[in-house]
């Protein structure tokens, strides 16, 4: 594989670290500023938001720059971010740093994964793309629990100062090991282009499919720690060590995922998503045992976050002659399905129906994506009477890819 791959995956990981390892610092964070545990988790929201929001905005302001010019640009905007989480003084500054840091993210996947899937031939661009998010489980597995680690012994800022390390050592990698498309393929109309992949049903179906699909794990992941205390009769140590487990299923899940995408890449995403849904009504049962909850919360990280490649190259392969905007919106629109995970499952705990409600929440989204999935399947089929296959398949099979040059950032 390409060294520009894993350029990006380690900007993958540090972007990650950003976002979860605040979990682990909230009381710090929240005794060094003297603010409440509910306001310093405004940094968290704040964060998701603002990843939301800046995926397609900022995607959409540089479509008509050179992937490469974007991407270093934007680890620049995350590493002054970090920086100035690092040296923040009161809350507001604080939580500025970490809305400029969250500006990059949605961007920096969406075009990354663009890039990724130009990197390599058409039968391994899904495992391309799950390389690059390979530095996101990564981050979850190893990055988060040695971020907290390294917070709690040297205080929470020492993080941020390693995170803006993991930035400088990005970007290095970014400008001397990804190559620079061709000015030629960018330009004046570029951002019509980008907005014409938006006419296609399927790239809309493939989004909704990620909304339903991706807030169908958040919705039981979000509420977790609960669920383990006070169900299946874990110690409050024990957490830490469960959230390593499902690290641990997200990392393996996008190594399967990315080579099972590439192999038919409709089929595969209707066998994870049902899978996924059997994993959610088995956890419902599994929850209020120790044993059976870690192995079920392992199988919910893998066979949660192994439709993920596939469902960014879904997107891809529809919005293929102008992919970015449509790769960008779609990273946000893992964010809106974690938030309406989150949302539904708290709602179901607060009217009463009990700490494993939102596991049930989680399955009826599944659900949902199954059904959306089978139908984009089925439209497909009707209209080209081909089976999508990957990337290999004419149907699904993107134009050439752009010229790539060592011309770096010129």
């Amino acid at each position: 594989m390409p060294l520009g791959l894993f350029a990006l995956a380690l900007g993958g990981f540090g972007i990650g670290l950003t976002e979860f390892v605040i979990l682990g610092l909230l009381p710090e964070v929240a005794a060094d500023f003297a603010v409440s545990i509910p306001v310093a988790g405004h940094l968290v929201s704040g964060y998701a938001l603002s990843v939301a929001v800046g995926g397609v905005l900022v995607t959409a302001a540089t479509a008509a720059l050179r992937p490469k010019t974007v991407l270093c640009a934007l680890m620049v905007l995350f590493i002054l971010g970090n920086l100035l989480s690092a040296v923040a003084g009161d809350y507001a500054t604080m939580f500025a740093g970490r809305v400029v840091a969250a500006l990059c993210h949605g961007a920096f996947f969406g075009i990354g994964a663009v890039l990724a899937s130009n990197l390599v031939t058409p039968d391994r661009k899904a495992r391309a793309i799950s390389i690059m998010f390979a530095g996101l489980t990564i981050a979850n597995v190893l990055g988060v629990p040695m971020g907290t680690f390294l917070g709690q012994q040297l205080g929470w800022r020492s993080t941020f100062w390693a995170i803006t390390v993991v930035g400088v050592i990005a970007l290095a990698g970014l400008v001397a090991y990804v190559p620079a498309q061709d000015a030629a393929q960018r330009g004046p109309g570029q951002l019509r282009r980008e907005l014409g992949a938006f006419t296609s049903g399927q790239v809309w179906l493939s989004i909704l499919v990620t909304v339903f699909g991706f807030g169908a794990m958040f919705g039981a992941f979000t509420y977790i720690a609960p669920m383990l205390t006070s169900l299946a009769g874990m110690p409050a140590e024990a957490v830490p060590w469960m959230l390593v487990v499902f690290g641990a299923g997200l990392f393996t899940g996008n190594i399967i995922g990315g080579r099972a995408a590439d192999g038919n890449l409709d089929k595969s995403l209707l066998v994870l998503l049902s899978t996924l849904t059997i994993v959610l009504l088995v956890f419902t049962i599994t929850v209020h045992n120790p044993w059976g909850a870690a192995v079920t919360l392992f199988l919910l990280g893998a066979v949660g976050f192994a439709a993920v490649p596939g469902m960014q190259t879904r997107v891809l392969s529809f919005a293929h002659r102008a992919p970015t905007l449509a790769s960008g919106v779609n990273i946000s629109a893992f964010n809106l399905g974690n938030a309406i995970g989150a949302y539904l499952g708290g709602t179901t705990i607060a009217a009463g129906l009990g700490l494993s409600s939102p596991v049930w929440v989680g399955a009826g989204l599944a659900v949902t994506a199954v059904a959306l999935m089978g139908a984009a399947s089925l439209l497909l089929r009707r209209t080209n009477n081909t089976p999508p296959s990957g990337t290999t398949e004419t149907a699904l099979t993107p134009s050439p890819a752009p010229a790539l040059t060592r011309k770096g950032l010129s």
